[in-house]
């Protein structure tokens, strides 16, 4: 016969888990780049107990950022950034900013990564290189190219302090390329192309701050992620507060029938306990 007790307490335990994970979910709705937790329940003989916590992976609504250098990725996939130790660090919140280097950072100081390109917007694979149409079929079809990345780095003119030099500006293309721009606009010369990862599954990368993922044996190594990407607006959290309420109440009911279980059972207890004395 199962130990009703046992099963009480296994599932109290798995249920305060699950409030945890629902409280942070709603704390957190606006938060921009938070992944929605959810659990996962296994059920045994002896009551159900956590299975894992798995990151939502649905998107998140755009909203505005502070700067037109902010990207949102509309689509599968995360940032890769660079950590000064050379460490791939992933994430989906675009809130990049040129330091006063030129170097594209996140809030964290990491270096975003992308790809050189020549003149023609195609990547360049050492002195080889790749055609879009290449990259595009490679990302649909879940594979990876081993193609090299490198820090994202506008030239600065020392003499005005100006971003790219000889360009006048900068633009943000919808594919994640970085032109400069002259001549009013009639001059655009591809520079970077915005580096985005996925993995097969993604819900295994571990997350060793907010918003900021690293790679596990579980998710499996890095591939070519596809999407487009918007300059100047964020992801929000694609946490949904009503759900979460909804899952919080059905929660908190099944927390007061387990509570209620374990004083019955421990009623019981003593009462068997007072009988075997002959009190």
């Amino acid at each position: 016969m199962n130990d009703a007790f046992i099963t009480a307490i296994n599932t109290q335990y798995a249920t305060v888990s699950w409030i945890d994970a629902l409280a942070e979910n709603m704390t957190n709705v606006y938060t921009p780049g938070f992944r929605e937790r959810k659990i996962n329940f296994k059920t045994f003989l002896n009551g159900a107990v956590n299975d894992n916590v798995i990151m939502n992976q649905d998107q998140g609504k755009s909203t505005p950022g502070t700067s037109p250098e902010n990207v949102y990725l509309e689509g599968k996939g995360y940032f890769l950034t660079r950590t000064p130790d050379g460490k791939s660090v992933y994430t989906r919140l675009g809130e990049f900013t040129f330091d006063s280097d030129g170097i594209y950072r996140d809030t964290n100081g990491n270096m975003v990564q992308g790809y050189i390109l020549n003149d023609k917007g195609e990547i360049m694979q050492g002195t080889k290189s790749i055609t879009a149409d290449l990259y595009q079929q490679t990302a649909l079809k879940g594979g990876a190219l081993d193609i090299p990345t490198t820090n994202i780095k506008l030239w600065i003119d020392p003499n005005n302090g100006k971003f790219l030099g000889k360009y006048d500006e900068y633009e943000i293309k919808n594919d994640g390329t970085i032109v400069g721009k002259a001549e009013n606009g009639k001059k655009v010369v591809p520079l970077y192309k915005i580096t985005i990862r996925n993995f097969h599954n993604p819900s295994g990368l571990y997350e060793i701050k907010d918003g900021k993922y690293i790679e596990t044996e579980e998710s499996g190594k890095p591939l070519l992620g596809v999407g487009e990407i918007r300059s100047g607006l964020l992801e929000l959290s694609n946490s949904d507060l009503k759900v979460n309420i909804s899952y919080y109440t059905m929660a908190k009911v099944q927390m007061d029938i387990v509570n209620q279980l374990i004083k019955s059972n421990k009623d019981l207890l003593q009462q068997a306990m007072q009988m075997a004395s002959g009190q």
